[in-house]
């Protein structure tokens, strides 16, 4: 599936997307998943009430389930103005 980093989350991770081959069932296994890579992927996911999640462009609960799934999305909440 695709993984779409944005805004900081992009910039501690270094990448804006990843292909990432995953058996994940939910977002929040997915997180795990990509926290136990590396430290930058820990440092972007250790505080999830900073983060928001879009799963195939729907803003979705980190329980959301993964299956048929084509693309995950990570942003932090945004403001109006």
């Amino acid at each position: 599936m695709d993984v779409l980093y944005f805004a900081w989350v992009r910039e501690r991770i270094g990448v804006p997307r990843e292909q990432v081959d995953t058996d994940a069932a939910t977002v929040m296994d997915l997180v795990a998943e990509l926290r136990a890579r590396e430290e930058r992927y820990a440092l972007a996911f250790s505080d999830l009430s900073s983060l928001r999640v879009a799963v195939d462009q729907e803003l979705s609960d980190f329980d959301a389930p993964l299956a048929g799934v084509r693309e995950v999305a990570f942003f932090p909440p945004m403001t109006g103005g």
